[in-house]
């Protein structure tokens, strides 16, 4: 006997609690638990957000970073719906402040973010290089970081005529971003999760 897996439409994922703490990513209408990771992805996902942040405010900008805290619904093809839950995500905050009173998922027909982060996991090394870096491309995110420290490698995917052309920082290299052209941190400041 083989056991089947209900699949959830969307609404359905907005709705679903299973009463405990575990955020799930919906992928082809299956629920996929998303894994702790480890202190080092939780300190580089909040270093990220903290340096977006100042960065932002330095640039005058309206924009806020946040990290783990909504959905990305995707445009990813077949039947069943898929929505991603990027690790750091920097949105107008008028934007954030629209989520605050109804399911933190930036639909389909909505702004897409500025900027997403995805910090790789041994779990997550193919969907964050491959998957996500399609969907997120189709959702015309204009800037998408890789932050890889399995191997120790910042990757900066600057969406160009609906692809990603990508630069692989490393070391004391300074990390370009066209979103943050300011922006002075190295990869290695990046995957140590400090200044």
């Amino acid at each position: 006997m083989t056991a089947t897996t209900k699949k959830l439409t969307f609404a359905e994922y907005l709705k679903y609690n299973d009463g405990t703490d575990t955020q799930y990513e919906l992928v082809d209408g299956e629920l996929i638990p998303m894994s702790l990771g480890t202190g080092k992805h939780g300190g580089i996902s909040k270093f990220l957000e903290r340096s977006f942040d100042d960065e932002s405010a330095k640039m005058g900008k309206t924009w806020t970073a946040q990290k783990f805290s909504f959905g990305v619904r995707s445009p990813r093809g077949g039947r069943w719906d898929t929505s991603r839950v990027p690790d750091v995500v920097v949105l107008p905050t008028e934007q954030w402040e629209v989520l605050a009173n109804r399911e933190a998922v930036i639909k389909l027909n909505e702004t897409p973010p500025i900027l997403v982060v995805e910090v790789v996991s041994e779990s997550t090394q193919t969907t964050d290089y491959r998957s996500k870096r399609s969907e997120y491309a189709v959702l015309e995110i204009p800037e998408y970081w890789i932050v890889d420290p399995i191997l120790e490698v910042v990757t900066v995917c600057t969406l160009v005529e609906g692809f990603y052309d990508a630069i692989a920082f490393r070391g004391q290299e300074r990390i370009i971003s066209s979103t943050f052209p300011q922006l002075d941190l190295s990869a290695e400041q990046v995957l140590a999760g400090r200044k």
